[in-house]
């Protein structure tokens, strides 16, 4: 996704509303005309599921799965798929294109500062993110006869940690690249190595040893995991739970310390 509509200059903080409300309401409203980031984040996921939904291959119950269908596998996973898809891909590129277009220098005279400009940015896809999960979900229930979260506590916490800790490595992947095309190029590499250990190629229980070890310590990895657990019932590993808190925090802390404007 390209930004080419660049954001305008904020207003002063003494006009009415807050700096970074306005701030993500107009970059709100770029990535809705934009089309391409709500058509992948959130058409993309429903069509993949469509697809699997309307193979009889992924309707069995299988004894290897514990009596669950490949669907009921690959909705959490899709669930992942929509986080990934906008911290890798779409963000990136976003925040790389203002830098490269000039865009961030010329917020750097308002009162808006580098933690709005990564904050708007990360609720704007937050915000996103919530619609698309909420959607794969709804019609995974009423289309195909998928049970919802079975723990939705578990499962609220786990995508909030996961999502946390995706855009916090999409920032950081943004604010260290020094235009559109590197972001994208990084982005597009992260987001096919984390949806391998995410289980989308291969399910992480059909995976070697060494592989399910590496899963579980891969962000993308530790959030299916934890959203397969809570949809099935069963509280998400504490472990899981502080490796998602642990990414967010130093990928966080990674994009504030090396966020450049130009």
């Amino acid at each position: 996704m390209s930004a080419s509509t660049p954001a305008g200059p904020v207003p002063p903080a003494t006009d009415r509303g807050p700096v970074l409300g306005r701030l993500a309401l107009t970059e709100l409203k770029l990535f809705v005309r934009e089309r391409v980031g709500p058509v992948f984040a959130v058409g993309l996921p429903l069509a993949l599921l469509v697809v699997f939904g309307n193979l009889p291959f992924y309707n069995e119950h299988r004894d290897d799965l514990d009596g669950f269908t490949l669907l009921d596998v690959y909705v959490p996973i899709l669930s992942a798929f929509v986080l990934a898809m906008l911290s890798f891909t779409v963000m990136p590129q976003v925040l790389a294109g203002y830098r490269e277009k000039g865009v961030l220098r010329r917020l750097r005279t308002t009162p808006v500062g580098p933690a709005r400009v990564l904050a708007a940015q990360l609720l704007v896809n937050l915000a996103t993110a919530a619609v698309s999960v909420a959607a794969v979900l709804l019609v995974a229930r009423f289309a195909f006869g998928v049970a919802l979260p079975r723990r939705l506590g578990g499962y609220l916490i786990s995508i909030a940690l996961a999502a946390l800790a995706l855009l916090a490595i999409g920032l950081f992947v943004a604010a260290a690249s020094p235009n559109g095309r590197i972001a994208n190029a990084v982005g597009a590499t992260l987001f096919y190595v984390m949806m391998f250990f995410a289980g989308l190629f291969l399910p992480i229980a059909a995976m070697p040893p060494l592989l399910r070890h590496i899963s579980r310590a891969a962000p993308l990895g530790a959030a299916v995991q934890a959203l397969t657990d809570a949809t099935e019932g069963h509280s998400p590993h504490p472990l899981q739970l502080a490796t998602l808190a642990a990414y967010a925090l130093v990928f966080g802390a990674g994009a504030m310390r090396s966020f450049r404007w130009e």
